[in-house]
């Protein structure tokens, strides 16, 4: 793991370095991004409906394969979801693309 990749271990995607605070807040929904370049991350669910999660997630990063391309990150089929705040499932990591 380099050191961005150990940098962003625990945080919230999307949340900047200098955040006080870049860890997950008790009252919002996440998924755990799982695998490549943003693996540990929590990506913030709470507004999205369940076939936006099914859907996957195509995330810029400057980590993956194409910097500045995008991560892809799926929901495994059958995979359980636990409802309501804190970590409700997991993506897991599909590939880039420029």
């Amino acid at each position: 793991m380099n050191g961005d990749e150990q940098l962003l271990r625990g945080r919230v995607y999307g949340r900047a370095y200098e955040d006080q605070d870049p860890g997950p807040l008790a009252h919002r929904t996440y998924a755990v991004l799982t695998g490549g370049p943003l693996d540990g991350l929590l990506l913030d669910i709470t507004d999205w409906r369940p076939d936006e999660v099914d859907d996957g997630a195509a995330l810029p990063t400057e980590l993956g394969q194409f910097p500045g391309g995008r991560s892809l990150y799926d929901p495994r089929p059958g995979e359980p979801r636990t409802p309501g705040p804190g970590v409700a499932c997991r993506l897991y990591y599909g590939g880039d693309t420029p």
